[in-house]
């Protein structure tokens, strides 16, 4: 499973969830936008930096780095991106570094020429073996969702189940649906064996819960057929699917329309030519892309 790029999906989605994770309490945390950008004429890309409100220059912008894999090279690397990052595009806000760790074990012990900096409140370090027994309110689904990430194989139905009752109990039905998203989405990462269809036998689902998805949603507000887009939803959702390429490539073209606005006639040909596999894989990506160029560069890559 690739953890680290579950975690930045999550982050990407929700970024005030790497802010409760370090415990930083700052203002206005739902304006931080998370971001991947790649430093000029070097070699390095920061994975993932939180920017706060242009406006509000006391709050910090936060690097974040999810280190799974053990580098002796890690801190002279990252205090590298950090450093060019600063030089490049002197910003006006401080800045923090957020790194996560699934345990003390994964951690380098080259820190000699970073000890005093590790030492400061400019870097938080997270170890999540440290969260598995913490318990968190039903106000933090999202806290929950990163202990299901790291939760053992033959504890994660039970985790998940239990997040799901809570879930049930929002009375926002949007942000019910959006954390049902996850933790499927989450499930398919851990349990690759399993189809979406056998995940939601075993989590319990609903034709009321499916109904609540964003890729319902999304199209059934085109105007779908209620008929006709139960049946592609659940193909969908169990990974299969089902009907003619025609009929799939035109609603990820409605669904991209709404979310990025006029595509060019060259992005739609791109789009219509795709085969069932590459139209499949859009599909699971489309709901994370946030510009044109997102969806450009994943054409790119996976024509």
């Amino acid at each position: 499973m690739k953890t680290d790029t579950l975690f930045y999906r999550l982050f990407k989605n929700a970024p005030e969830l790497a802010l409760q994770l370090a415990d930083f309490n700052y203002a206005d945390m739902q304006k931080y936008r998370f971001s991947s950008e790649e430093i000029k004429q070097t070699a390095f890309r920061l994975d993932g930096i939180l920017t706060p409100p242009q406006e509000n220059t006391d709050l910090p912008i936060i690097f974040v780095e999810v280190q799974f894999q053990k580098d002796q090279d890690f801190y002279s690397r990252f205090f590298c991106e950090i450093f060019f990052y600063l030089h490049q595009n002197k910003p006006t806000h401080p800045w923090q570094a957020l790194i996560i760790y699934p345990s003390r074990k994964t951690e380098t012990k080259k820190t000699q020429h970073y000890a005093e900096l590790l030492q400061t409140n400019r870097i938080k370090r997270i170890y999540l073996d440290d969260l598995a027994d913490r318990a968190y309110s039903s106000e933090k689904i999202g806290l929950q969702l990163i202990q299901l990430i790291v939760t053992e194989e033959n504890q994660t139905l039970n985790k998940a189940q239990n997040i799901l009752q809570q879930i049930k109990t929002y009375p926002d039905q949007h942000a019910s649906a959006h954390w049902l998203e996850w933790v499927e989405t989450i499930l398919v990462y851990k349990l690759p064996k399993l189809s979406r269809q056998e995940i939601q036998e075993m989590l319990g689902y609903n034709d009321i819960e499916l109904k609540q998805t964003q890729f319902y949603q999304d199209v059934f507000s085109e105007g779908l057929q209620e008929g006709e887009l139960k049946g592609k939803l659940k193909g969908k959702l169990e990974g299969k699917l089902e009907g003619k390429l025609e009929g799939e490539s035109t609603i990820i073209l409605r669904i991209l329309k709404r979310r990025l606005g006029p595509l060019n006639e060259q992005t739609i040909l791109a789009i219509q030519t795709l085969n069932n596999q590459q139209l499949e894989a859009l599909s699971d990506n489309l709901l994370d892309f946030s510009s044109k160029n997102d969806l450009d560069n994943w054409l790119k890559q996976n024509q």
